[in-house]
């Protein structure tokens, strides 16, 4: 049963994808149900298999290791599907307000979205260097034709400035896979590390598959085409690049790291890779702090908390992997929350200039409350979910007598906080302007409970974390400090 629920997680949505494009669009609101919602019932098959053995692998076709294609399921992997379909439905619930199946681009929207939430799915479960490469690229061309769906001049010179990034970070990955099979002869993720020594061909080869993977997940100073796609893609877009797209290629960053190159003597890398998270937390906020829209604001804070993730690197223990797996999660759902809320600022007034936003506290109650409850969490704040995880690098850092990273994590929550009090100072304590009521429609109230409910998540992590902390613990790479 474990295989079948995999398959059909990865497949069903694929499946209505392509039936989205030939059959009639009066079909389009059964088919996106049909794609999204069993999703949840399914993973908790392996769920369970997980909860009672640790990890399953799949050999899809009969064809096993080295030459065939595996997935594997453990306890990191299932933390990251449940994160991707947990957000993908909240925030499918606030995109069929945006692209309701009765109009014409929708037709477009949703047969991209299924397709990049499947990829998502395959890319969690790959288990081989070449598999990994496929579904990346389904997972990136999906969300290059998200952000330039509604056709806007911004956004597709956005989407171009990210194509033209995402391939030379494809050729990068896949020549660092092609010097790894001419060496070993096998692709799989896990037996690698068996027939891998650390001479400077496979340095070479880790080194530019993780370069590659680093523009892909918008590290700084590889950032470049982060900020323009998640400002200007449509609402539902830039949640979903924020809170899952580039975090799935830290995943895989996280994978090659530890579980292939596990036994290397990469300290001084690590530093590297952890001052190129400082850089992108500090440039990150300032650059939030001067911006003069809101999901450019937005956007900008992603690059900041990107950088948490690669202080698990320096850090390298128990905590710290709890810690960046517990903010991979906390962010996400924040992240999703304040992009859904600036959507709908964004509908209601016609524009997400901060000076248009004075007073828009009285107008749009609901969605300036899920911005800031989602800005809680993004300060690290308690009890948040956010405030958890920066707890517990607080922990990592202090247990290795790791100074600079301990006043690094406590002094980036100061910067957080003087981005989102400018613009939540702006909303609501700034003197009160006229909004005007032009004939723009305002979303709808479920769109904005959408977004309530993704900030509530963030809150809520930093009560339930006993779950998530366990399974985090229960997948830990090889050999990685206690």
């Amino acid at each position: 049963m474990t295989t079948e629920a995999l398959a059909l997680i990865v497949f069903v949505p694929l499946l209505v994808a392509a039936g989205m494009v030939v059959l009639p669009r009066s079909w389009l609101g059964l088919l996106i149900r049909i794609g999204l919602l069993p999703l949840p019932f399914l993973l908790l098959i392996p769920t369970m298999e997980v909860v009672d053995n640790g990890a399953y692998r799949v050999v899809l076709a009969g064809h096993d290791s080295p030459l065939g294609i595996v997935w594997l399921l453990d306890p990191l992997s299932l933390l990251m599907l449940w994160l991707n379909v947990g957000i993908t439905l909240l925030v499918s619930l606030h995109a069929s307000f945006s692209f309701p199946p009765s109009d014409q681009p929708a037709r477009r929207f949703w047969p991209l979205w299924l397709i990049l939430f499947a990829s998502m799915n395959a890319l969690v479960l790959s288990a081989d260097l070449f598999n990994i490469y496929v579904t990346l690229e389904l997972v990136t061309l999906a969300a290059i034709g998200l952000i330039a769906v509604e056709g806007k001049p911004a956004a597709l010179r956005a989407a171009m400035r990210y194509l033209l990034l995402a391939l030379m970070a494809s050729l990068l990955y896949l020549l660092g896979v092609g010097l790894i099979y001419g060496q070993t002869g096998v692709l799989d993720l896990y037996l690698i590390a068996e027939h891998l020594e650390p001479a400077w061909l496979t340095i070479t080869a880790l080194a530019l598959m993780i370069v590659g993977l680093l523009i892909k997940s918008a590290i700084f100073p590889l950032h470049a085409w982060l900020p323009a796609a998640h400002g200007n893609a449509p609402g539902p877009v830039s949640a979903i690049l924020s809170a899952m797209v580039v975090k799935v290629s830290v995943y895989i960053i996280w994978r090659l790291w530890f579980w292939t190159a596990g036994d290397w003597d990469l300290d001084s890398a690590a530093t590297l890779m952890g001052i190129l998270g400082g850089l992108a937390i500090v440039y990150g906020s300032v650059a939030a702090l001067v911006q003069q829209r809101l999901k450019m604001i937005i956007a900008y804070s992603t690059v900041a908390q990107l950088g948490y993730l690669m202080l698990l690197f320096p850090l390298a223990s128990t905590l710290a992997f709890q810690a960046a797996s517990y903010h991979l999660v906390s962010h996400g759902m924040a992240k999703a929350a304040m992009f859904l809320a600036a959507a709908n600022i964004l509908r209601s007034v016609g524009s997400d200039r901060l000076s248009r936003l004075a007073g828009i506290d009285q107008r749009l109650p609901l969605d300036v409350f899920a911005l800031a409850l989602a800005g809680v969490s993004i300060m690290g704040l308690p009890p948040s979910g956010g405030f958890l995880a920066k707890w517990l690098f607080l922990e990592a850092a202090r247990e290795q007598e790791a100074w600079g990273w301990l006043v690094l994590v406590a002094a980036s929550g100061l910067l957080a906080a003087a981005y989102l009090f400018r613009v939540l100072a702006v909303m609501c304590l700034h003197p009160r302007r006229r909004l005007r009521s032009d004939r723009r429609r305002r979303a709808p109230n479920l769109a904005s409970v959408a977004a309530i409910l993704l900030a509530v998540g963030a809150i809520v992590a930093g009560f339930a974390s006993a779950p998530v902390l366990d399974l985090v613990a229960a997948g830990l790479p090889p050999g990685l400090a206690p």
